[in-house]
């Protein structure tokens, strides 16, 4: 007995084991479906949600791997064939301004290089630290089939979003446009809305008297928080219910510093609280204005152009000045005018790139976009006929909200790395085509060498296609056929539009499936007292640093600990310290048993128990077990992760560590023997989800002959 005690040392070590573990898994090739045991027949996928390339774990990355891989452990210990396909992002913008940095110290842009050596740069960045996130992965005990690992700007992959781009085009989906976009005057490219970080910001409220035409010192008052923009107004709206300007419908007045007539219209989305209730419409600089313009047909007035300077489409005094010099110009001119009646301070919410924090601009740009009528249609009924469902299902709504008051998507970036648009221009006349490889010859003349459009597409387009593109579509491959819809995906509810719904329709445009059955919206990690963790304030805590103090295992039993049905979840690092103990009791349990049970190993896995022979207590926790596994089982397909974590805790540690084995201490039978290997073996399928390393070091040693190779491929406990 003593000696087999000593194959499992006093306390456990999780920097002595994990490495070594998830080496042994590597080795096994269990992680890849294709080399699991011939019982695991019926196939169960998972793709990651692939992380940028520039990515490094954060704790809702870690939330996510960890649910993730709970679920392929545990379908995998039932029997299933399980995928967990993963892969990165190419993040166009965020990989670009990455080298871009590096580039300014240097004292050049990319424009120094040029496109091509530009896009060598980032992959010879990509290939330096491009894995780093998918090795953070590997720490936390990702049991993904690394051999199947994905880009989004592989060479397949590049073929199936050429294909997509093309289908679209083809069917006329997709068209060239002028519209609103949010645009970066630093990093030069229109923006989706995710790209934005909305700050708040403390400003002012400007109160602007704009003369009636032909009244002499009457005015109407609006109130604006952007001033500068005036000078590209087309016209003042009010709220048709607004008994204040009832009688003001449909005059004109001058606007100031331009002189220009404009008119006074009515329309439904102006609040009649905001300000004055009299709002300044400048449709080539506020989505909102941009749509009443074209309801009362106002015409568009481009006055900021992409380097966030006043266009020639202004007075000359404030031609060429940047917007801030404009707005401190304007508010001066008003002055001296008498027409600006009062300013008060207003704390107000500031679009920002999410990538430079400098402040977006709204502009008028050429772009191409993607039609969403239809493509939203098949969205909405995806959810509506239950094909898909969300879990928890409240996150419906959002979703809904979103897709039917959708608009077209603007699908084109203006930068260098990413999917470029298969559109090339003939170089003798203003016409463009389609062609998915570089054309022999101009299809539009014939005779010119025509040239590639230089935009690229938005990230978003590619990654929608990541549930079968991964799998190798537009070719019929046997990865597709298998796996394909996926059973699950797990996300953050800030990218239920963005994302999850475009990856909806286009499965079920392409493929005719929808590509998921599941979606499940995990909780937001926000700090102890309930703020976005923000690495730039200090307040975002790297699992890494979990990991290294505490080890995998208690890193991701102390964050799914704290997974409720709420929509956030507030990180509390006792939990973690709470994980690591537990793994200490799971330990030092196993040892106690193995010690018990001796020294000789027994011929069987299940060992056998004499149901005549055993004592009450024996009874009573193989039935508390029995009740476990049906509750563990129940929670987990309810998506349940905390309760899961919870109800294995208090079995382990209450039921069979506080009462059942001080009760086997005093029970030297066989049977108590038996039932102890039976427990704690059964306690290590079901906790090996939740806690993968400590459970496979433990299997390793445990006194059974003929063990399977790995815990991991164990049978689930009946």
């Amino acid at each position: 007995m003593e000696e087999l005690s000593k194959e499992l040392s006093k306390g456990y070590e999780p920097k002595e084991v994990e490495d070594k573990i998830y080496e042994f898994w590597q080795k096994t090739g269990y992680f890849n479906p294709d080399k699991l045991p011939k019982r695991c027949k019926k196939p169960y996928s998972i793709v990651i949600p692939p992380p940028n390339v520039t990515g490094n774990l954060h704790m809702g990355h870690a939330l996510n791997a960890t649910i993730q891989d709970i679920l392929i452990r545990w379908k995998r210990l039932n029997g299933y064939k399980t995928l967990w396909l993963p892969g990165m992002d190419h993040a166009g913008i965020a990989a670009q301004n990455v080298v871009e940095k590096k580039l300014r110290k240097q004292g050049l842009s990319r424009f120094d290089l040029g496109r091509e050596k530009m896009i060598e740069k980032i992959w010879e960045w990509k290939g330096e630290y491009g894995d780093i996130i998918l090795n953070q992965l590997k720490k936390i005990g990702s049991s993904c089939d690394w051999s199947r690992t994905r880009f989004t700007l592989d060479d397949e992959y590049a073929k199936a979003v050429k294909i997509a781009f093309a289908r679209y085009y083809k069917k006329g989906w997709i068209y060239q446009g002028e519209r609103i976009v949010n645009w970066c005057p630093r990093c030069q490219t229109s923006l989706s809305d995710l790209e934005i970080e909305h700050k708040e910001e403390k400003g002012h409220l400007w109160y602007i008297k704009y003369p009636l035409l032909g009244k002499f010192k009457k005015f109407i008052v609006v109130a604006t928080t952007r001033p500068e923009t005036m000078l590209g107004d087309t016209g003042v709206a009010v709220n048709p219910k607004d008994k204040r300007y009832e009688n003001l419908i449909g005059k004109k007045v001058v606007l100031p510093l331009v002189n220009r007539e404009i008119p006074i219209v009515a329309d439904r989305l102006i609040d009649k609280e905001f300000g004055t209730g009299a709002v300044k419409i400048t449709p080539a600089h506020d989505l909102n204005d941009y749509e009443i313009g074209l309801r009362h047909n106002l015409g568009s007035i481009s006055i900021i152009n992409e380097r966030a300077k006043l266009t020639e489409k202004v007075p000359i005094p404030y031609q060429g000045l940047s917007v801030k010099d404009a707005r401190e110009k304007v508010i001066k001119d008003l002055e001296k005018l008498g027409l600006l009646e009062k300013i008060e301070d207003y704390t107000h919410q500031v679009p920002k790139c999410y990538r430079c924090n400098r402040t977006i601009e709204l502009i008028l740009s050429k772009q191409w976009f993607l039609k969403m009528d239809k493509l939203a249609g098949l969205a909405i009924r995806s959810i509506k006929n239950k094909n898909t469902r969300f879990q928890p299902k409240r996150w419906e709504k959002p979703y809904f909200d979103w897709l039917k008051n959708v608009r077209d998507w603007c699908i084109s970036r203006q930068i260098w790395w990413g999917h470029r648009l298969p559109i090339w221009q003939c170089q003798n006349k203003d016409k463009q085509f389609l062609s998915l490889e570089k054309p022999k010859k101009c299809e539009v003349c014939g005779k010119c060498k025509p040239e590639q459009i230089s935009d690229v597409l938005d990230t978003w387009f590619s990654s929608a296609l990541w549930p079968f593109a991964a799998l190798g579509w537009p070719e019929k491959t046997k990865d597709l056929r298998e796996f394909y819809p996926t059973n699950v995906l797990s996300t953050a509810r800030d990218i239920i539009n963005l994302w999850v719904a475009r990856m909806i329709f286009s499965g079920d445009e392409f493929i005719k499936k929808e590509p998921f059955k599941d979606i499940y919206i995990h909780a937001t990690v926000l700090t102890r007292d309930g703020k976005r963790m923000s690495k730039s304030l200090g307040t975002g805590i790297n699992p890494m640093g979990l990991i290294e103090r505490y080890g995998a295992d208690a890193t991701r039993f102390g964050i799914i600990w704290q997974v409720t049905e709420n929509q956030d979840l507030r990180f509390v690092e006792d939990n973690i310290v709470m994980g690591k103990k537990f793994c200490n009791k799971i330990w030092n349990a196993s040892r106690f048993v193995m010690m018990q049970v001796g020294k000789q190993k027994l011929e069987i896995k299940k060992p056998k128990i004499d149901a005549k022979n055993l004592t009450l207590a024996d009874k009573r926790i193989l039935k508390k077990l029995d009740k476990t596994i049906k509750d563990i089982d129940a929670n987990l397909e309810k998506f349940q992760f905390g309760k899961a974590a919870q109800t294995l805790y208090d079995f382990f540690w209450h039921d069979f560590c506080d009462k059942y084995i001080e009760v086997a201490k005093k029970q030297d039978t066989k049977e108590t023997k038996n039932t102890l290997l039976y427990v704690l073996l059964s306690c290590l399928k079901l906790l090996h989800p939740f806690v993968p390393f400590v459970t496979e070091e433990i299997y390793q040693k445990l006194p059974i002959k003929n063990k399977e190779k790995s815990l991991m491929i164990e049978k689930w406990s009946e």
